[in-house]
């Protein structure tokens, strides 16, 4: 990337976090719950969608605060734009490590427009890749040279994945210690 187009990508993002901090505090309790999922409130926790049943019986959904700490993005609601460039689904409830079986997830995840644009995806999926011993710099890399190999390195023991991906929920989900790769 070039120096200059890297550096107004930062300055950037620096400045649409500032406006959302300046503009109102984000508690996740108080949030619509289609803007829950990939939003961080001012304290820097990760918020989480949540579903339960209802007084009538029926499925509702709610935005909780998890005990995630993101300690980069407080106060962030990821836009639309990201959403959709990464693949993702605001109305997920809970994590899972499946998604990245999916060769289409992964190369949406790992494209330019989500991986260089979304630090807030990006660094929610680099904490579950790493928990299941995958480093989701290296995954992107072998994404972009040859998917094929990058799907084939992540479903082998040898590959850096670990045997039998599993379901994670979001609010138990701690952050690697490993820095995201901004």
């Amino acid at each position: 990337m070039v120096p200059s187009k890297k550096l107004s990508l930062i300055l950037f993002f620096a400045c649409s976090i500032f406006v959302q901090e300046t503009l109102a505090e984000v508690i996740c309790e108080s949030l619509p719950t289609n803007l829950c999922s990939f939003a961080i409130a001012s304290s820097g926790k990760r918020c989480v969608l949540e579903n339960y049943q209802n007084e009538q019986g029926n499925l509702d959904y709610t935005c909780k605060t998890s005990e995630v700490v993101v300690e980069r993005l407080s106060g962030y609601i990821e836009t639309d734009h990201c959403v959709s460039a990464c693949g993702v689904d605001r109305k997920s409830v809970g994590i899972s490590s499946d998604a990245f079986l999916s060769s289409e997830f992964t190369a949406r995840l790992c494209s330019p427009a989500c991986y260089q644009n979304c630090p807030n995806i990006v660094d929610l999926n680099f904490n579950l890749a790493a928990g299941e011993g995958v480093f989701l710099p290296a995954l992107c890399e072998k994404q972009r040279v040859n998917p094929r190999r990058a799907m084939l390195a992540l479903l082998s023991n040898g590959g850096g994945a670990a045997p039998g991906l599993v379901a994670v929920d979001s609010s138990a989900f701690a952050p690697a210690s490993a820095p995201t790769p901004f």
